[in-house]
C-alpha cells in the first residue's frame, strides 16, 4: 500500500503543464478576470460532483475512481493544448475538476481503511504527511522539466508529456489493494450517499476546519502570475518559484513529527500580507515560508478529520469537506481580482481567528 501510494504521488503531480498553464492563459491573452473565471468553471464542476463523486467511491470502487481520474487528467490537459482559447481552456477545467472529484475523498479513503484492515490506521498520519510532502517536492523537478521543455517546445510539449504521466497513474491505481469493506458497502448508491451525509453532522466542525483551510490553497494557482507581476521573465518563472513547494514540503513533514498550535495559521497570513506589499523578487521567500506554515497546519486538519470518520463513507464525508472547500476557494478568486495576495493574506486571518476560537 505505501509503495504504491507513493509512486502513484509522483507520477500524479508531476506534471510540467502545471507550473506553467496560468502562463500559458496569460500568454493566450485572457485577462486575469478570464482566468478567474477559468478557475470558477473549475470549482463550479468540483461543487456539482464532489459529493456524488464520493458516494460513488464508496458504494463501488476507490480504486477504479483514481483509474478514471488518471484518464479525465489527460483529456483535460490535451483539450489546453489543442484547443488553446478561453473556451478549450474551460473544457479541460471540466474535465480536470471531474477527475479531481473522483480522487477527493477516494484517496484518503483507500489510504486510511487499507491502514485500518492491517490495525495501522495510527500511522495515518504520517503517510498522509509524506504524501503531502512528495506532492510538494515533486514541484521541483517540475520546475526544472517545465523550463527546459517551455525551451524546447513550448506549452505543446509541456503538456503532451503531462497527458503521458496522467496516463501512467491510472495504471499504477490498477494497483492499489481495495480492502473489503462492512455491511454499509450492501447499500444502495443513495443509502451510502446518505449515510456519510449523515455522518459529516456529529464532527461538523472537523470537517469545517478542512473546507476553510483546504480553500486557501486556491492561491497556489495565482502564484506564477504573481512572480511574474513581480519582474521575472515567464522563462524563468518555474525556477524562481522553485522553493516554494520545497518550504511547503518541510511544513507538510513537520506536521507529522509536531503537534498543531493555533496561531501558526494566523502567522501564515501575516507573513502572506508582507510579502504583497514588499512586491519585489526577494519576497518570494517570504510567499514560500508562507506555504510551509500552511501546509503544516492543512496535514493536521485532514489527518483529525479521517480519526474521526466512523462508517464506512469515509470517501463521502471527506467530500463533504471538500465541497465546502470549493464554496470557499470562490471567495479567494473573487479576492485575487479585488486585491491579489494581499486581500487572500486577510481572508487568512480571518480563517485563522474562525478556527482557532474553536
Amino acid at each position: 500500500m505505501t509503495r504504491t501510494a507513493t509512486a502513484w504521488a509522483w507520477c500524479s503531480h508531476l506534471l510540467p503543464i502545471y507550473a506553467l498553464y496560468a502562463l500559458l492563459f496569460d500568454d493566450s491573452g485572457l485577462s486575469d478576470g478570464s482566468i478567474s473565471v477559468l478557475f470558477a468553471i473549475w470549482g463550479l464542476t468540483a461543487v456539482v460532483f464532489e459529493v456524488p463523486s464520493g458516494a460513488i467511491a464508496d458504494r463501488f470502487s476507490r480504486r477504479s475512481c483514481l483509474v478514471a481520474a488518471g484518464v479525465l487528467h489527460a483529456f483535460a490537459y490535451a483539450s489546453w493544448v489543442v484547443f488553446p482559447s478561453f473556451w478549450g481552456f474551460a473544457l479541460g477545467f471540466v474535465l480536470w475538476g471531474l477527475g479531481g472529484t473522483l480522487t477527493s475523498g477516494a484517496f484518503e479513503a483507500l489510504l486510511y481503511d487499507g491502514l485500518a484492515a492491517n490495525g495501522d490506521e495510527s500511522s495515518y498520519g504520517r503517510l498522509n504527511a509524506r504524501i503531502d510532502t512528495i506532492e510538494l517536492i515533486a514541484q521541483v523537478p517540475v520546475a526544472v522539466l517545465a523550463t527546459a521543455l517551455f525551451s524546447l517546445g513550448g506549452y505543446q510539449l509541456a503538456g503532451w508529456v503531462s497527458v503521458a504521466m496522467c496516463l501512467l497513474s491510472s495504471v499504477i491505481a490498477l494497483r492499489f489493494p481495495e480492502p473489503e469493506r462492512g455491511s454499509d458497502d450492501d447499500l444502495g448508491y443513495l443509502e451510502t450517499l446518505l449515510t456519510g451525509l449523515r455522518e459529516a453532522v456529529p464532527i461538523k466542525r472537523a470537517v469545517l476546519a478542512v473546507a476553510l483551510v483546504y480553500a486557501i490553497d486556491a492561491i497556489e494557482e495565482y502564484l506564477p502570475l504573481l512572480v511574474k507581476n513581480w519582474h521575472v521573465p515567464t522563462v524563468w518563472v518555474p525556477l524562481a518559484t522553485i522553493g516554494i513547494p520545497l518550504l511547503g514540503a518541510a511544513g507538510a513533514s513537520l506536521a507529522g513529527r509536531l503537534p498543531l498550535r493555533g496561531w501558526v495559521l494566523f502567522a501564515s497570513g501575516l507573513v502572506l500580507i508582507a510579502a504583497a506589499v514588499l512586491a519585489v523578487p526577494a519576497a518570494i521567500v517570504l510567499v514560500g515560508l508562507f506555504y510551509g506554515l500552511y501546509r503544516f497546519v492543512l496535514v493536521h486538519v485532514e489527518t483529525d478529520l479521517q480519526h474521526r470518520i466512523e462508517t464506512d463513507a469515509r470517501a463521502t464525508v471527506t467530500s463533504v469537506a471538500s465541497i465546502g472547500a470549493e464554496f470557499v476557494a470562490f471567495g479567494v478568486y473573487g479576492l485575487w481580482v479585488l486585491g491579489s495576495a494581499l486581500a487572500i493574506g486577510v481572508l487568512i486571518l480571518v480563517v485563522a481567528l474562525v478556527i482557532w476560537r474553536r
